[in-house]
């Protein structure tokens, strides 16, 4: 077996207080600090299968352009997501299961562009804008049980369990599979970067922040007890673990290498792009209301977050 990361934004950035202050808030912690970000996703090639879990940002997606006021900033463009997934030497054509961890933008982007491949998805989530239209879905329901301290499962295949992991979304899951006596788990956004996983904090963006805690006290129970690799989407830790082969310790973080940003002046278009899910705000497709103009309690119409998780495209 043979586990990937497909790489397609870099030199982002996540403030403290976006993945800290899930349940203190964020006033308690330093908008100053901010950590590395990036987009990323995956490929399990099993020798007869070519298994993805989450299929970036759809083509066409602009970049953002954050200042010393953002929250968060997904990077800027290595490639598109299909780009970045050929590269690896595949075609779509190969792809055989889609693992969904859940609905927004920059996990279910490019479903459409693999016509042969079963997509699994929480039932939970079918009614997501994202998902419509999508004909080679498969509802889980995860009528497996138990995958061992967390209480719902689906098997994949054989190694692969998909996990019931409410909190981010509602229908939110996680990816856990079996190889050479390590687990390598897919955990979609359950921490934003490694540093919350051993603080243990939850970000800001939950549709359910009980559920959400309960999801990352079994994932900090998980990793204790046994061997993982942690693949997270955001960050450049995910794909560092895989590449290093690296079981996490709860007990001896890996030292934090902090973003280094650079705040560039570039000419904006208009339009505002949700930084957690990827909708993006056009004007002229909103009687040429200007996104600034919009009411403070505006919510995404895809994520329902606010107006702050915007950066200017």
């Amino acid at each position: 077996m043979q586990i990937k990361a497909v790489k397609f934004r870099k030199d982002g950035f996540y403030s403290q207080p976006f993945v800290f202050g899930g349940e203190e808030g964020m006033d308690k912690f330093d908008k100053n600090i901010r950590y590395r970000g990036s987009l990323q996703n995956y490929l399990i090639d099993t020798g007869e299968e070519v298994i993805l879990v989450d299929t970036g940002l759809p083509a066409g997606t602009p970049e953002e352009v954050p200042d010393e006021n953002s929250l968060l900033y997904t990077g800027k463009d290595i490639c598109s997501y299909m780009e970045a997934f050929k590269a690896l030497g595949y075609e779509p054509e190969q792809v055989t299961k889609i693992v969904l961890t859940h609905r927004h933008n920059d996990h279910s982007g490019e479903l459409r562009s693999f016509p042969n491949a079963k997509i699994y998805v929480n039932e939970e989530e079918l009614s997501a804008a994202e998902l419509q239209g999508l004909e080679n879905i498969v509802p889980v329901k995860f009528t497996d049980g138990a995958y061992c301290n967390f209480p719902e499962s689906q098997k994949i295949i054989d190694g692969i369990h998909m996990i019931k992991a409410k909190g981010h979304t509602n229908g939110n899951s996680i990816v856990i599979v079996e190889n050479n006596d390590k687990y390598y788990m897919f955990h979609g956004d359950i921490t934003y970067v490694d540093e919350a996983l051993y603080e243990n904090k939850l970000s800001v963006v939950f549709d359910d922040l009980t559920a959400d805690r309960i999801t990352l006290d079994r994932v900090r129970e998980f990793i204790r007890n046994h061997p993982t690799v942690y693949c997270g989407t955001h960050t450049p830790q995910g794909y560092e673990n895989l590449e290093a082969d690296r079981v996490m310790d709860l007990d001896h973080p890996v030292e934090t290498v902090l973003a280094e940003v650079d705040f560039i002046k570039a000419q904006a278009s208009g339009k505002y792009v949700c930084s957690i899910c990827g909708y993006v705000y056009d004007p002229a497709e909103n009687d040429g209301i200007a996104f600034e103009d919009l009411p403070d309690d505006w919510k995404c119409p895809r994520c329902r977050q606010g107006k702050e998780k915007f950066n200017k495209a």
